[in-house]
């Protein structure tokens, strides 16, 4: 049984489906509107695992350095002959190290994410834009071009 919530948005699909089907230009704005969000939550999203990826980094080094001073203190431990502390700093070591390993692995995902998310953007990119968009570019690029010129124009004193 569906619930008039529901039922109103099944309507309003319908009702949406039908004024893109009438005015096609309405409808490739749409669509327009619809790849540039998708892009720009792309771009987002590869950011953050840009950024996450970084920060695993940092953990990473910080970890690394971790492991190095544990190494240490055990050869210390060992030499001094306290195998008691030596153990319980190799227990230490081993939690370091899968930690480090979890790192890693998270680290290798984040890599996969960002190359899914990549793939995706450059798949965005080589659709095909619009008629509108190329001609709004165009014209754009005609505006900022004759500004310029004015702009030129004036600082050589040859303005009206």
């Amino acid at each position: 049984m569906s619930t008039w919530l529901e039922q109103l948005e099944r309507e309003l699909d319908k009702r949406l489906s039908e004024f893109l089907r009438n005015n096609p230009i309405q409808d490739q704005l749409f669509q327009d509107q619809h790849q540039q969000d998708r892009a720009m939550a792309l771009k987002r999203q590869r950011r953050q695992l840009q950024q996450d990826a970084e920060e695993h980094r940092r953990q990473l080094l910080d970890l690394a350095d971790q492991v190095k001073d544990w190494r240490e203190r055990i050869q210390r431990a060992d030499r001094a002959g306290a195998t008691d502390l030596a153990d319980r700093a190799r227990h230490h070591l081993n939690q370091l190290m899968t930690q480090g390993r979890h790192l890693w692995s998270d680290l290798e995902n984040l890599g996969r994410r960002f190359e899914e998310v990549d793939d995706q953007l450059a798949e965005l990119s080589r659709q095909p834009q619009s008629a509108n968009q190329k001609d709004l570019d165009r014209d754009w690029a005609i505006f900022e071009a004759e500004l310029e010129l004015t702009h030129m124009r004036r600082d050589a004193g040859l303005s009206d």
